[in-house]
């Protein structure tokens, strides 16, 4: 059973919406409540709490979704370095493997 917010996001299947949406809803009840404490004005607590649960949810969204790119990346990097050591392993084109004088003469 999948979730979804606003009708078009899919909250399961989506990287990085679960977490956005709770940190967001956690920010807009802290800053709304503290801002209701400090002023005693409803309607501009509901308005601050509305602004930040925005702001920390699309903050957290593009955090998220860059750290994730980047991951994926790097495992990208990973995959094909680990298929060249594969491949060329045991080889004349193996960075690791010592050439000794005979050898380089050879080739």
């Amino acid at each position: 059973q999948s979730f979804k917010l606003f009708g078009f996001l899919d909250v399961q299947n989506t990287p990085c919406a679960r977490e956005s949406v709770l940190y967001g809803s956690l920010g807009a009840l802290v800053m709304g409540l503290g801002h209701f404490l400090a002023t005693s004005r409803v309607k501009r607590s509901c308005d601050v709490a509305v602004g930040s649960y925005i702001c920390t949810m699309l903050g957290y969204w593009f955090y998220c979704r860059y750290n994730l790119a980047q991951q994926r990346i790097r495992q990208r990097m990973l995959k094909e370095g680990m298929k060249n050591r594969i491949l060329f392993e045991g080889s004349y084109l193996d960075p690791e493997k010592k050439q000794t004088g005979s050898e380089r003469s050879n080739s």
